[in-house]
This record gives C-alpha cells, sequence and structure tokens, in this order.
C-alpha cells in the first residue's frame, strides 16, 4: 500500500517509525510545513518524493494519506484528501470546531473512502484490555479519573523545536479522554461540563482546564489538564470499577497498588499507534469501516463542542 505522510514534526515521526514495522507499506511522499525540516526528514527516512504542499502530494500515485499536520489544518485537508479519491487518517482532533467535523464525516459519505481519526487510546493495549474485560461483564466503570500534563509555556513542540501553531487543551488533549469515556462504557455522554484557568498573554490559550462528564449508567469521568505541570508528562488514566482499579499510562497498566499488569497476548505489538495504523491499513484492504472512523468520533466533537459552550455560560 503506497501512502503519503503529511506533517516533518513529532508525532509524523512516531508514524513513520509505526509504518516501517507494517509489512508492504511503502512511504511514497512526505508533505511538511517547513521545507528544511521536511527534507531533512525525508532524507533521514529514504522517502523519495517531498514537498511542502499536500495538494502536489495528492496528484501522486498512492493509495492513503496520514495527516499529522497542525490542527488548524486538518479538516480542510481530510476533505481535500479524500476528494482527491484518497483514504485518510487524520490525528486528533479531525476539526476544531464541530461544525467542520461534520463536513469531515458529510465528505466521507459522499465518496464512501476509508476516514479514521488517531483516537490511539482506543488501540494502546493497556486501554484495549480493560476494554475486552467491559465487553465480557468482568469489570464496570465507575469512574474514570484522568490527568493530562504537560509543560508548555513556551510554544514548543515535543521535540522542543517551536511550533508554527498554538496547540489546544479543549480542541486537542482532552479528545483522547472525551472519546475514550464514551467507547470503554459503550454509551452517549449525556452531560458535561468544563472550566478553564487564565489565558497566556502570549499563547492567547487557557494553561490550564478542568473537565467533568457523566453517561446514561450514572458512570463519572473527571479531567483535569495543564501546561503549566512542571513534572512528570503525559496522560494518566485511572479506572476506577465495581471489581479493581487500575491505571494505564499510555501502553502499559498497573493495578490501584501499583502492580503490573500482564498484557502479553493482548495485541500484536505493544505500541498504540502501530496498533492504529494497522487497524488503518487492515480496514482499506477488507473494504470495511475502521475502529474509530470519523463517523463513530463524531460524538465525541459534539461533547466538546457542549464543553465549549458550558465555559462560556460561566
Amino acid at each position: 500500500m503506497k501512502i503519503i505522510l503529511a506533517g516533518e514534526g513529532a508525532i509524523g515521526r512516531k508514524h513513520m517509525a509505526a509504518l516501517r514495522r507494517i509489512d508492504d507499506v511503502e512511504v511514497v511522499a512526505l508533505a511538511g510545513g517547513i521545507a528544511d525540516d521536511t527534507e531533512a526528514f525525508a532524507s533521514e527516512f529514504g522517502i523519495e518524493r517531498w514537498t511542502t504542499d499536500l495538494s502536489e502530494a495528492l496528484t501522486l500515485d498512492a493509495d492513503a494519506a496520514i495527516l499529522a499536520t497542525p490542527t488548524q489544518l486538518h479538516a480542510a485537508q481530510a476533505i481535500e484528501t479524500m476528494r482527491a479519491g484518497k483514504h485518510v487518517l487524520v490525528e486528533i482532533p479531525m476539526a476544531d470546531n464541530f461544525a467542520d467535523s461534520e463536513a469531515v464525516v458529510r465528505v466521507q459519505q459522499e465518496t464512501g473512502v476509508t476516514a479514521m481519526v488517531c483516537h490511539t487510546r482506543r488501540f494502546n493495549p493497556s486501554h484495549q484490555w480493560i476494554h475486552e474485560r467491559i465487553q465480557r461483564g468482568k469489570l464496570t466503570l465507575q469512574h474514570l479519573v484522568v490527568e493530562t500534563f504537560f509543560f508548555r509555556r513556551e510554544n514548543r513542540n515535543a521535540l522542543g523545536k517551536p511550533r508554527t501553531w498554538t496547540d489546544h487543551l479543549l480542541w486537542h488533549h482532552s479528545c483522547h479522554t472525551v472519546d475514550l469515556f464514551g467507547y470503554q462504557t459503550g454509551q452517549r455522554i449525556t452531560a458535561g461540563w468544563a472550566q478553564q484557568g487564565p489565558t497566556h498573554p502570549e499563547l492567547g490559550i487557557a494553561m490550564d482546564m478542568t473537565i467533568g462528564m457523566s453517561v446514561s449508567s450514572g458512570a463519572l469521568c473527571t479531567l483535569s489538564l495543564s501546561f503549566n505541570n512542571d513534572g512528570p508528562l503525559g496522560t494518566f488514566f485511572r479506572y476506577i470499577c465495581d471489581n479493581g482499579t487500575y491505571i494505564a499510562r499510555y501502553d502499559d497498566l498497573v493495578d490501584g497498588y501499583d502492580n503490573p499488569v500482564d498484557l502479553s497476548g493482548v495485541a500484536i505489538s505493544d505500541d498504540g499507534i502501530e496498533l492504529q495504523d494497522r487497524e488503518f491499513i487492515s480496514a482499506i484492504g477488507e473494504g470495511r469501516e475502521p475502529n474509530a472512523s470519523v463517523a463513530q468520533c463524531l460524538g465525541a466533537m459534539e461533547t466538546i463542542d457542549m464543553l465549549e459552550k458550558s465555559m462560556s455560560e460561566r
């Protein structure tokens, strides 16, 4: 399968590493934002073609594109890719507002191509282990408590390089948890509220945020997010269930007393991004809807829209 990778940043590198571990996949072109960085990325990974124009890349002989580009470009680029007749895997969020999210889903339905969102938490072995036990009735989620903590008082990416765009706690980082809460409970999020701290004087975004949600069963989700945290970084998920407590740290899982849970045999890889990319490629080959299709993920975007409106009402 021939793939165009869009995005020369930190997440683009993670996708490239994952794709190298998947058979019969070739990245035929890289479409980046900064010419020097794009050329260097292409040279490092042996990608023959590179450009700073996604439209140019989409004219090439390729089956699909993976969009690891700035949030503000996701919806327009996903729509352009689908209308070019190519399948698309777009990093979260699929858009930075609900109306554009609806447009992405509408174009997917019109074109019939495979379109999937990088809701990676669905694929991390840690969360898969929990999901399988919920599905079998072995666990019932009562409260999902999540911390998403970064230290980003300057506009830099995960590689420490200056960003050309501004990140957002609500429309980017909360997406993982909002989607995961609905996915793990198998229920629609029926209530939610959010509040944000002071706005950064230069970045123009809130640096701290608190979110609460619930589903029809009464299960709760409490999410705390910060760009001000000078300490361990990342997202940590505490599943408080009727039959045990578990803490997921990306691809690892421990119980409530920090004892490791054996995840061997959960999946063919211990890398959630690789498993996610494999699902995208398999869905294309099998002609089926992927897990985390744009249609499946529209509910999360609707919830985030609701959360944003709750902040404006406070």
